[in-house]
């Protein structure tokens, strides 16, 4: 009888079976099971160091979850998003990082980790090829700027003493800087193409905001000239004694500067 019931199973149970049994002997063993969390991350490091960022972010993945708890899993932590950082995953980075801030608030580390995380986002560019496409920047997202600035400046609030503030303060300054020079860049655009009322809005709200920074001459430059178009006087005059009295030796006060933009297409 008990020949009998072997004989009964049935066919699909047993290579179900065969097939799970065949699936564990396929599966590939972990080379390092045996490793401690300190030669994990030295490896780790190596892997780094070398370039090779895509193993290394693997092996900080790894000890984040065997050295849970400990300070060398928070290195680890801040190493994974410094590495796809270098990958160019800033999406992953950003991610990593506001996980470390929520988890790790009293980490003496964190300052290191809002000044990476302005850092991911100051990197952000237009691309190798802008140069050739003349891509306008009015076609461009600023928010990563932005959130660059708003990192920097809670480092430097939090932490005015921290041996990264210096340059965060100074990252923000250039920020300030490209977002200023980004709405008169805008204004011009608008300007050139005849759409003075929104080169006079974006005009207006670069001076307001950034009071302080270079651009703000051309953007009363913009002013000057787009009122006069327009046909207000008065305003255009107005515009004129305040950029005389900032700017006095600005080549915006000889007459009118916005010239007719080139479609971005055109190489030459």
């Amino acid at each position: 009888m008990r020949s009998f019931r072997l004989s009964m199973v049935p066919a699909g149970l047993v290579l179900a079976a065969g097939l799970i049994l065949s699936g564990c002997a396929n599966t590939p063993k972990d080379a390092t099971a045996g490793w401690s969390p300190e030669k994990l991350y030295s490896e780790a490091r190596d892997e780094a160091n070398s370039g090779a960022w895509d193993k290394a972010i693997g092996y900080y993945e790894k000890l984040e979850g065997r050295a849970a708890g400990t300070a060398l899993a928070q290195q680890a932590q801040l190493d994974k998003a410094y590495a796809q950082f270098k990958t160019g995953d800033k999406i992953q980075a950003i991610a990593t990082l506001d996980r470390f801030i929520r988890l790790h608030p009293a980490s003496p580390a964190l300052d290191y980790a809002l000044y990476l995380k302005g850092l991911v986002n100051f990197n952000d560019n237009l691309g190798m090829f802008s140069f050739i496409t003349q891509q306008d920047l009015s076609e461009r997202d600023q928010k990563a700027a932005k959130d660059s600035y708003e990192s920097f400046k809670e480092l430097s609030t939090r932490f005015p003493n921290s041996k990264y503030s210096a340059d965060a303060r100074q990252r923000m300054l250039h920020i300030v800087n490209a977002l200023a020079s980004y709405e008169v860049h805008v204004a011009r655009y608008y300007a050139s193409r005849g759409a003075h009322v929104a080169a006079v809005n974006r005009a207006q709200q670069a001076i307001a905001e950034y009071p302080d920074v270079p651009a703000v001459e051309e953007a009363l430059g913009i002013l000057v000239s787009s009122y006069k178009i327009m046909g207000m006087t008065s305003l255009s005059d107005d515009a004129k004694r305040v950029l005389e009295k900032n700017f006095p030796k600005s080549v915006y006060l000889k007459g009118e500067v916005v010239k007719k933009a080139a479609p971005w297409w055109r190489l030459w």
